[in-house]
């Protein structure tokens, strides 16, 4: 057995991606395509092939076109070209988003579709609406045709699988597979602190900023690792660099609270942000530490209710919301005992392993 793994975009130590090609491994030969800011050859280390692609660097947006599709290229000529018999996409080529899965489908292949976004209501939500209603038009006809060509699909949640039910009236095989922790940890010395984690500049909403502010003057200290939040400027914020993966898991172990916010639009949340399961929810419940989410976020607001491991709030009520914080602080041990019961729910496992290898290979 012979499994093609698709990064697309993804670099090669990309935790969703890489668990599946380590997980695969195990039963199977891999050849894994990720993204390389290198020029680097082709190599094997055990059952797996590593295939890094380069992208070019341009500037002015005709350039970048040219360079994406030239990359997008040399995608689709990698599943034309190498033998497999199933391929895994964890992305698809942006300006050919159809060419692999029929290359594969013609060829016989099996194809498994990971969705680690619905894409429809995540690429350019920043349009204004006119175009907006027109790109997502078009995505979810080529999401129609992407899954129509799919054998099966691995989906963050189940209410991302329900949307896609619902709108293209397509019926396959899915797993759902989470963002899991990749391993678990508690600490014992809590900080009365907000840790905000990411790679990527986060887009606070001015309710959110004033909460944040409030919560700093009530003597929280406010960490950030990642990302620098220019918001957040004279507020008492330590701020940390990016960090390896296990070093971020012990520094969010330190915070009192995990706070989670994001925005794909300056508009209202798309469906993409209202029903996903960002790395950092269960990194953060890994890591031992509770979650404060708002309750527009109505996936991950559901399961902390429903487990009872951290605050959901409503930013339109400040008060409220600051309110709320304090008294989970001041009942700390309750929650704490819940992240203890529930953790290994949110925390990758042999388990966990087994069900996505027999879902994969079978």
């Amino acid at each position: 057995m012979k499994v093609l793994v698709i990064g697309y975009m993804h670099q090669k130590d990309d935790k969703r991606v890489f668990r599946t090609v380590k997980a695969l491994s195990t039963k199977a030969e891999v050849i894994y395509q990720y993204f390389s800011k290198d020029e680097t050859e082709p190599y094997k280390d055990g059952n797996i092939l590593y295939y890094p692609l380069k992208k070019e660097t341009r500037k002015g947006i005709l350039k970048k076109m040219m360079s994406r599709y030239k990359f997008d290229s040399s995608i689709v000529k990698l599943i034309e070209k190498e033998e497999y018999d199933i391929l895994y996409l964890h992305g698809f080529p942006f300006t050919k988003p159809l060419a692999g899965f029929k290359i594969a489908k013609k060829r016989g292949k099996k194809i498994i579709y990971d969705l680690h976004e619905l894409h429809p209501e995540d690429f350019f939500e920043n349009w204004i609406l006119p175009f907006k209603v027109l790109k997502r038009k078009i995505l979810w006809n080529i999401l129609r045709g992407q899954i129509k060509m799919s054998d099966k699909l691995v989906l963050v949640s189940h209410e991302v699988g329900e949307q896609i039910s619902r709108k293209l009236g397509i019926k396959k095989d899915v797993m759902v597979l989470p963002n899991y922790a990749s391993f678990s940890l508690i600490s014992n010395n809590k900080t009365k602190e907000i840790c905000i984690v990411g790679k990527t500049k986060k887009m606070f909403a001015n309710n959110e900023i004033e909460i944040i502010k409030e919560l700093s003057n009530r003597g929280f200290r406010i960490k950030v690792i990642g990302f620098v939040a220019d918001e957040l400027n004279n507020l008492n914020v330590v701020q940390i660099e990016a960090l390896p993966y296990s070093e971020m898991m012990n520094e969010i172990s330190k915070s009192a609270f995990s706070w989670l916010s994001f925005y794909t639009s300056t508009e209202n949340l798309s469906k993409n942000d209202i029903f996903m399961f960002p790395h950092k929810f269960f990194d953060s419940i890994g890591a031992g530490t509770p979650v404060i989410v708002k309750k527009d976020f109505v996936q991950m607001s559901k399961i902390v209710e429903e487990f009872n491991i951290g605050v959901v709030i409503d930013p339109k009520d400040i008060e409220g919301s600051v309110r709320k914080i304090i008294n989970s602080h001041e009942n700390y041990d309750s929650i704490m005992e819940n992240i203890r019961k529930y953790q290994s729910e949110f925390v990758w496992s042999k388990e966990k392993e087994d069900r996505f290898l027999d879902f994969v290979l079978k």
